[in-house]
């Protein structure tokens, strides 16, 4: 019996460490026009893509970007356009971490890039759908996949109040919303 006590005791304590070590992944709050939502990252299993993020957030890049592609049975995209639709300047790419075992499911946030899978610098995707055609298949140009690295806790709301905009064709974008969508301010809250 004792040993009964002993081994809950300790699963017990496992679980809560577990819950604490989750707890602690950092978070960044999303406000735009449209609502808001607070993202949590994964920093032990995409570090190299939750740290390039966090130096966009805490730089304050991101305020006053928008989500400039918006294809609403798929994912949302932002964080390279401000208002004007003017691309901002990004810092150097970043490796691929897209084989880190996270998938891009509704509601991940993971990297965007070029068809170059080493591409990534500060445009960022909100799965809308469970794409798994994103998800890493092997180091190859065409089955690299595309890095999650972090989900919406909070605002999946605002979310689908996004992905439901009427978009248009613009400057050569296609999926762009007719009415901008306006990322005005990103912070790290823990």
């Amino acid at each position: 019996m004792k040993k009964l006590f002993l081994l809950t005791g300790l699963a017990i304590t496992l679980a809560f460490n577990g819950l604490l070590a989750k707890a602690e992944n950092p978070q960044v709050l999303m406000e735009t026009n449209k609502g808001s939502l607070i993202i949590e990252l994964f920093p032990n299993e995409a570090p190299e893509s939750v740290n390039n993020f966090l130096a966009y957030v805490n730089s304050g890049y991101y305020d006053g970007t928008i989500f400039h592609r918006v294809i609403g049975n798929f994912m949302i995209q932002g964080g390279g356009f401000d208002a004007d639709f003017n691309r901002k300047p990004t810092r150097a790419p970043i490796q691929n971490e897209a084989d880190n075992g996270l998938q891009n499911r509704i509601g991940t946030i993971a990297m965007a890039r070029t068809n170059d899978p080493h591409s990534a610098t500060s445009q960022f995707f909100i799965n809308v759908a469970n794409n798994n055609s994103l998800d890493f298949r092997e180091k190859t140009p065409r089955a690299w996949g595309y890095a999650v690295f972090g989900r919406v806790t909070e605002g999946m709301r605002t979310v689908n109040q996004i992905r439901t905009v009427p978009t248009t064709r613009h400057q050569g974008h296609q999926d762009v919303p007719i009415e901008p969508v306006i990322i005005e301010r990103v912070r790290q809250i823990k």
